[in-house]
């Protein structure tokens, strides 16, 4: 029997263990089976290791340069079957010593085994259903269909109309109807191919499965492809604090990172790295992640930098292309060694992390904020040519007006002028009156004339005269009117003053009643003083005793008059008493009437105020609803017209390019002609694009993909097709309306792109 490849990593045919065998009791059987092996004799091992005489076996790490391979291989062989069989143990007690042996390598017969233990997919729900998801049709079998014949194209394994192939078409096909989101992305195609190297078809869908959950996988190959841009990004910022100067170079040659970067984190290295190379990184990548492509990376970055430096940016692509490749054909312990070297700092990754997702949420705020301008400046637009279109029928209506003012003024005048016309007749008319008045007053005496006209000066103003004095007593009548209206009362405080007046009435009578019985008082102290003076006439004649009594009647008298006088005193008093009382009582009646109105008037102004406050609260809250009503519905509008414009920019996009490939389909019918070796593939290929074109142009509901982390790799897939059409063209094309003819700077970089494999949705054009 043949020995073993003395290289670990060499990719050959490889058998593999029988379907649906569990992995626990496969990785227990292969340890058994080894330890059987290695008690009998090493014939035995090598016997066993015959029947896999071209498949990869482990890396081992060697101290001693003498010590002998064979038994270097049989303990490789003893260590990772007791690791496989105590697994669980095994990782939690010695994990640094299981992290060294994986960075050394595993060997190929455990590293079906090892991948699945690493990635814990070895008992899966979803292996039960991966027979039913066969049987099931995906919307991505013909992108598929074409892209596996890209897969490996120089493996054996994947010739074409191949088992590969075959079991490659079941696990992409599988697994697009298990994540709808993420479908079918063509660079997930040579990690599966990898995997299908190592197991078979059940066990690699299931860790692949795995891959896209826990390992960043997934992300990267979703539509919009946010986390490659994350990880170009931290890339590039690596780049930079560790080699400024190559950076600087790089910014200076406009050659960015995602140029010749992008595969690397897409693929795992699987189209730039030679397949043993590739398959150790992979090893390490199963154990640490995504970490090990930035060291990787950036080890190759400093073992190149000074041939990188000298180049351009057509010669760096190149380098990489060829030279770096040429570099790792003698083994991978080089580059893994100075990748552990590089210096890498998780806690700065997650701050670099979270830089990126403010900077691309920002952009995405501008973006909306762009459309929402855009929008509005489309709105404003059509309300400008609104407004035009109005103030061009206001102007019409305006002319119109204009038209009919200037018609009615016409009109005016015209009257006017007939007016003029027949009062200048009317004057000419009184002028001839006049003037024959003038020639029978020359006839007439002179003298006559001046008495005559005197005499109607004189009636004239005398007329005047009569007429000024009745027009003032007219002005008089009239001032005296509205007096009177003024002194009048209202009507609502009629009743009152009838009462009053009323009250007046009644002490002006009882005054008039009381001025009578004074004036009855006053004639009778008259005839008592008459009889009083005939009585004291005579006086002096009587005796002295009749002298005594009439000074007592004068006494009396005198009493009677001044007991008069204080009477009339006092009635005068009450007089004015009663006179004071009923000014008193108006006054009073005058305030209580005033106090009365004053109520009315501040309950009516409390009402009012009250009603005035009840309106100005109805009326803020109906302005607050109008004002969110209009909001909303001017949202609603500007979403509404917005996702309409999308829709139709992105309809109008695909239906152009649909038009474009059926032209160059008939472009590629006529050069088949001319070269019938590879014009009926070309056309087929035609055929598929334009038909995956229309089915996204009938089912499109995915919505705008992020162009930006995706523009460069828009770039690359249309310069690879370009590359395809130039095969059949002779270095030149008519695409998109100009005629392309390339350098050879340029026909390098569709070369690069072609043995790269650049990985590009199927869906994006």
């Amino acid at each position: 029997p043949a020995k073993p490849s003395p290289n670990p990593d060499d990719a050959g045919p490889i058998v593999h263990r029988p379907m649906g065998l569990p992995v626990a009791a496969a990785s227990h059987a292969c340890c058994v089976c080894v330890s059987r092996l290695l008690e009998t004799d090493s014939k035995s091992l090598r016997s066993v290791n015959g029947s896999r005489r071209n498949s990869v076996s482990s890396l081992v790490s060697s101290s001693s340069a003498s010590s002998n391979l064979s038994h270097l291989e049989e303990d490789s062989w003893i260590l990772w079957g007791r690791i496989v069989n105590e697994w669980e143990d095994f990782r939690k007690k010695n994990e640094k010593q299981l992290k060294d042996l994986v960075r050394k390598g595993i060997p190929h017969h455990f590293r079906a085994i090892v991948w699945q233990l690493l990635c814990n997919a070895q008992n899966m729900p979803i292996k039960d259903q991966y027979s039913e998801l066969l049987k099931m049709t995906s919307p991505c079998e013909k992108l598929i269909r074409r892209d596996i014949a890209r897969t490996y194209p120089e493996h054996d394994f994947f010739k074409e109309d191949s088992l590969g192939q075959e079991v490659l078409f079941n696990v992409m096909k599988a697994y697009s109807l298990v994540d709808r989101e993420v479908g079918y992305c063509q660079g997930s195609a040579f990690i599966v191919g990898l995997l299908l190297m190592q197991m078979p078809e059940e066990e690699a869908f299931c860790v692949f499965v795995k891959l896209m959950q826990d390992y960043r996988l997934r992300e990267l190959f979703k539509p919009s492809m946010a986390e490659l841009g994350l990880c170009m990004y931290q890339f590039e910022y690596m780049i930079q604090e560790l080699l400024p100067d190559l950076h600087i170079h790089f910014q200076a040659q406009s050659f960015h990172t995602s140029m010749y970067a992008s595969s690397w984190f897409l693929t795992i290295f699987l189209t730039s790295f030679p397949l043993p190379v590739a398959t150790r990184i992979f090893d390490i990548f199963m154990l640490e992640g995504l970490e090990i492509v930035f060291r990787v990376g950036l080890a190759i970055l400093q073992m190149n930098q000074a041939e990188l430096i000298q180049l351009d940016m057509e010669g760096m692509l190149q380098y990489f292309q060829r030279v770096i490749p040429h570099q790792l054909e003698s083994g991978p312990d080089k580059v893994i060694l100075a990748a552990y070297n590089v210096k890498y700092n998780a806690k700065k990754m997650k701050k670099l992390e979270k830089e990126y997702t403010t900077i691309k949420t920002k952009e995405m705020e501008e973006q909306v904020e762009i459309k929402r301008l855009r929008t509005e400046n489309r709105l404003l637009k059509q309300r400008i040519d609104t407004l035009e279109k109005v103030s061009e029928k206001e102007e019409e209506k305006l002319n119109r007006v204009t038209r009919a003012q200037e018609a009615e003024e016409t009109y005016l005048v015209m009257r006017e002028l007939a007016t003029v016309r027949q009062q200048s007749e009317e004057a000419t008319a009184q002028l001839e009156l006049a003037q024959s008045t003038i020639r029978d007053l020359q006839q007439r005496p002179l003298l006559e004339s001046i008495l005559q006209l005197e005499r109607e000066l004189v009636q004239a103003r005398l007329k005047e005269a009569e007429s000024q004095c009745a027009l003032k007593e007219m002005q008089d009548k009239i001032l005296d009117i509205e007096k009177r209206n003024t002194s009048l009362p209202d009507d609502t405080n009629v009743v009152r003053l009838q009462e009053e007046l009323i009250a007046v009435k009644l002490r002006e009578a009882e005054a008039v009643m009381g001025l009578k019985e004074l004036r009855q008082q006053v004639r009778d102290l008259e005839e008592h003083w008459q009889r009083h003076l005939a009585r004291t006439a005579g006086r002096w004649k009587d005796n002295p005793r009749k002298n005594a009594v009439s000074e007592l009647q004068d006494e009396l008298m005198s009493v009677r008059l001044r007991e008069a006088e204080a009477q009339a005193e006092l009635r005068e008093t009450r007089q004015r008493m009663m006179e004071l009382e009923t000014q008193n009582q108006i006054h009073s009646n005058q305030l209580r009437r005033a106090e009365q109105e004053g109520r009315g008037f501040q309950e009516r102004v409390t009402v009012l105020t009250a009603q005035n406050k009840g309106l100005h609260v109805q009326l803020q809250e109906i302005k607050r609803k109008q004002a969110e009503i209009e909001c909303k519905n001017k949202e609603e509008v500007m979403a509404v017209r917005l996702r309409e414009a999308d829709n139709i920019a992105a309809m109008a996009e695909l239906q152009q390019q649909i038009s474009e490939l059926e032209i160059q389909k008939e472009e590629g019918k006529v050069q088949g002609q001319l070269n019938n070796t590879d014009s009926s593939q070309y056309i087929r290929d035609l055929k598929d694009q334009i038909a995956e074109l229309k089915h996204e142009v009938s089912s499109y509901s995915r919505g705008i993909l992020n162009r930006e982390n995706n523009k460069h790799i828009k770039d690359l897939k249309v310069m690879n097709f370009i590359t395809e059409i130039y095969r059949i063209s002779n270095r030149s094309y008519r695409f998109d309306g100009l005629t392309l003819t390339l350098t050879s700077a340029e026909w390098a970089i569709f070369d690069q792109i072609s043995v790269f494999q650049i990985i590009q949705r199927p869906d994006q054009t």
